[in-house]
């Protein structure tokens, strides 16, 4: 990962997720640039129309209209222009064959957004922290993030 400012690209289609999960990044410790979009659609034309550097890591929610993260997901990894691109699932559920389907698909992580605000900073502290430390794809034992 660069030394710079941290690209993220947030796809949620929740106007208060997107909003929370920029404010939470200003509490942390890192130098950040946010972009977001607010579905499935969005998401793939801006990553088709982009240059192959737009993002340092993609935040996906799972569940979105017009194209599904799982979607979005399938046609990202499918693209070699975006094989370097960690993505890290984000998403309220926690259904165990998902996620382990996500994992064998390329999904770098699987945070589970957290039912409470005061946790979010720390799960997406966790998933940079992660990416920045070890930019190797962590074991199956580590993929899940979730707040303690």
């Amino acid at each position: 990962m660069n030394v710079g400012p941290i690209k993220l690209l947030l796809a949620d289609d929740d106007e208060d997720d997107r909003f929370f999960f920029k404010d939470s990044l200003s509490k942390l410790p890192f130098e950040t640039n946010l972009l977001t979009v607010a579905n499935g659609e969005e998401l793939m034309s801006l990553l088709s129309t982009s240059e192959k550097n737009i993002a340092d890591v993609l935040f996906l929610d799972l569940n979105m209209p017009r194209k599904s993260g799982f979607e979005c997901l399938a046609e990202i990894m499918a693209n070699d222009k975006f094989k370097d691109l960690p993505i890290i699932i984000y998403s309220t559920s926690m259904d165990e064959p998902v996620v382990n389907t996500l994992y064998e698909q390329g999904a770098f992580h699987y945070i589970r957004k957290p039912g409470e605000y005061s946790k979010l900073k720390d799960v997406i502290f966790k998933g940079l922290s992660s990416l920045i430390n070890n930019s190797i794809k962590p074991s199956k034992d580590n993929f899940v993030i979730q707040s303690s």
